[in-house]
């Protein structure tokens, strides 16, 4: 056992060249943007999954269409709740042919999306990954000022912060699947 711990080199990582003030700049408005821009993204199907906007009624899925690679086109028919004709509307990518669930048309009355529990949860995992991502960057802004105190509790809130952004993630993947 001594004669492998011999042979084996561990490798110290040297003091690099360091991006500087304003690359860290940079650096650090990437990582905003890179985690805030899911949640930006989300707040249109937030709206709807919570009813704010759009119309409510049930969604039927007539038929979903493999596109290969695991993409799917699915199509079907809205019945709004406040009566009229069933209007052709596209389906979530992740449903399935006979599925019936409520659902908000779009403002455009091209699309349904899922409401109520399961639509919010499905809304929210992308902004989930965002906030998970978000986890570690107080640790690195610490790290660069030199802080010495409070980077444990930064690594800690970090981990914590990454778990319940991997939690919310799942959760919204499990809901749109269900």
């Amino acid at each position: 056992m001594s004669d492998f711990l011999s042979d084996v080199q561990f490798v110290t990582p040297g003091r690099g060249r360091d991006p500087g003030r304003w690359g860290r700049a940079v650096l650090v408005l990437l990582w905003l943007v890179v985690c805030l821009m899911p949640m930006w993204f989300a707040i249109g199907d937030l709206e709807l999954a919570t009813g704010r906007t759009g119309t409510p009624g049930t969604l039927r899925v007539i038929s979903c269409e493999d596109l290969g690679e695991g993409r799917y086109d699915c199509k079907g028919e809205f019945a709004p709740d406040s009566g009229g004709p069933p209007v052709p509307v596209d389906a979530s990518p992740d449903s399935s042919a006979g599925d019936v669930v409520r659902a908000q048309l779009t403002p455009g009355g091209d699309r349904a999306a899922p409401a109520g529990t399961k639509g919010v949860l499905a809304a929210l995992a992308l902004p989930a990954v965002g906030f998970g991502g978000l986890g570690f960057l107080p640790y690195v802004l610490m790290y660069w000022a030199g802080a010495r105190r409070g980077r444990r509790a930064a690594v800690i809130g970090g981990w914590l912060v990454t778990a319940a952004g991997t939690a919310g993630m799942l959760a919204g993947l499990v809901a749109a699947y269900a």
